[in-house]
């Protein structure tokens, strides 16, 4: 059993920065493959972002490359997603998910285990 706690959204004015968190319970973080999604108002949800159980087997969308960085802190349970050089489009509800199969060694886009409750990110133009 996994809970998922997103923070750090905001509003900000294209071009800035944010920083994303999102805390995970349990002991089997460690063995989790970790990502991000978002969701856009009257689109589908968007894959971001995932990392693996090692902390650098990284996959990007290609929306995001070159100004979004995903990393993880085993240690502290939290997987992060810094959000440079911001953009209009980026705006959207941005989820946590946890892909517990195989012990962290891949994440599955249509297999998600767990999902946070979501935190806003608006960029004003």
């Amino acid at each position: 059993q996994v809970q998922l706690v997103e923070s750090g959204g905001g509003l900000v004015q294209a071009g800035g920065s944010l920083r994303l968190s999102c805390a995970a319970s349990g002991r089997t973080f460690s063995r989790s493959a970790m990502g991000w999604f978002r969701q856009a108002p009257g689109k589908e949800r968007e894959f971001v972002a995932n990392i693996l159980w090692n902390g650098y087997t990284i996959n990007y969308a290609d929306s995001v490359k070159g100004r979004f960085t995903i990393s993880r802190d085993n240690a502290k349970n939290t997987v992060f997603l810094q959000m440079n050089t911001l953009k209009p489009e980026d705006t959207a509800v941005y989820y946590c998910a946890a892909d517990l199969t195989y012990g962290g060694t891949s994440f599955d886009l249509e297999s998600i285990d767990y999902w946070g409750q979501g935190t806003q990110v608006t960029v004003s133009s």
